[in-house]
């Protein structure tokens, strides 16, 4: 065996890494599964050092988590437990965008681009002939040169309001979004977690409207026996309750927010398991958890209806297998004319982000 030694390489080297780096990455996980329960998460990293070593003796985990406190991430409450910090919620929030979306083409910054050609901020190669009002910053140069000197000639060279070209530009349109969460018992039923990538593509969807789409808006709109606002900086935290589903509140509350959006463009993303099983009438909540009332799923399909008429479409998200579940995702697409994802719990963040950037076309048939 031969052995070949270089010199060393500070770039390689900076590979590696730290101590705390490969902790600071086995706390965010953990995060992510403890709804953002610090204290919860620093435990389990205490019971996986007792039994599988995970820090060693430049850093054991009471100096991780001093330097946690040291570095801003986590705080003490007035009872001595750690919570996250806002500077801790951003981290995960873009850890979250950085893991789902790492594969996918970075988009344009705030726009969505149309089929359309019209006032924009994108040049495109094709010209037409100038009209009053157009930007002069779009002129084409060379084309209305051209243009001159075919008309007129080098030796008597002169300009004409005819002559003027400027380039195309893409048309942009901003996008006004809901975001619809289930958090009813279901979405942990029968051993399978759910809320967990739902919550992480929740926070990366935040993450990249904030970062990169600054023209759009967000909203979050969590769903059980009724349906409520959520802030983005408490996506972390959002669990499962002893709830039913609720979604007619849900698809009512979203519908009222982006009535009051001044985007051309509105649309409700809704992440579920796909059984509504209770709504409020009259009053009163009637509920039925055994299997898919019609009572409950005809007062659905009136609202898709309802956000169909008001130009809203409807993209949902549908993260269980049941065929039976799955018939009524088929059913609120078709009146809604929206689309509809049956992701798994693996991909359910790269269908969203496809859906948002690249406004995919996939239609229920």
């Amino acid at each position: 065996m031969e052995f070949r030694y270089t010199n060393w390489d500070p770039k390689k080297h900076g590979q590696m890494m730290l101590p705390f780096d490969q902790l600071f990455e086995l706390f965010q996980q953990l995060l992510e599964h403890t709804a953002g329960d610090a204290n919860e998460a620093l435990n389990w990293m205490t019971q996986l050092d007792n039994k599988y070593n995970i820090s060693d003796d430049t850093m054991g985990i009471g100096d991780f988590i001093e330097e946690l406190k040291n570095r801003g991430y986590i705080q003490e409450n007035d009872l001595g437990t750690p919570m996250m910090t806002a500077r801790m919620e951003r981290t995960i929030r873009s850890r979250s965008l950085e893991e789902i979306f790492r594969q996918l083409r970075k988009g344009g910054r705030g726009n969505h681009k149309t089929p359309f050609a019209g006032p924009g901020d994108e040049r495109l190669p094709e010209t037409r002939n100038w009209k009053f009002g157009d930007d002069v910053s779009l002129l084409d140069v060379t084309g209305t040169l051209a243009n001159s000197l075919k008309r007129s000639g080098i030796n008597e060279w002169n300009l004409s309001q005819d002559d003027f070209q400027v380039y195309e530009t893409d048309f942009r349109t901003s996008m006004a979004t809901v975001l619809m969460i289930d958090l009813s018992h279901s979405m942990v039923l029968y051993g399978e977690d759910r809320i967990t990538p739902a919550r992480k593509t929740a926070m990366a969807l935040s993450e990249l409207i904030l970062t990169r789409y600054p023209k759009d808006t967000l909203d979050i709109v969590a769903f059980g026996n009724e349906a409520w606002e959520v802030s983005i900086k408490d996506l972390p935290y959002l669990n499962v309750g002893p709830y039913y589903t609720n979604t007619r509140a849900g698809l009512q509350r979203a519908r009222d927010i982006l009535r009051r959006r001044k985007n051309r463009n509105k649309q409700i993303f809704m992440i579920t398991d796909g059984k509504p099983s209770c709504h409020i009438e009259y009053g009163r909540m009637y509920r039925n958890a055994f299997g898919l009332d019609r009572r409950i799923v005809n007062k659905v399909l009136d609202e898709a209806v309802v956000c169909r008429r008001e130009g809203i479409a409807i993209t949902t998200f549908m993260i269980a297998r049941d065929p039976y579940l799955q018939k009524f995702v088929r059913e609120l697409t078709t009146a809604n004319q929206g689309r509809a994802y049956f992701a798994s719990l693996d991909n359910l963040g790269e269908f969203l982000f496809e859906d948002y950037v690249r406004n995919r076309k996939k239609r229920m048939r």
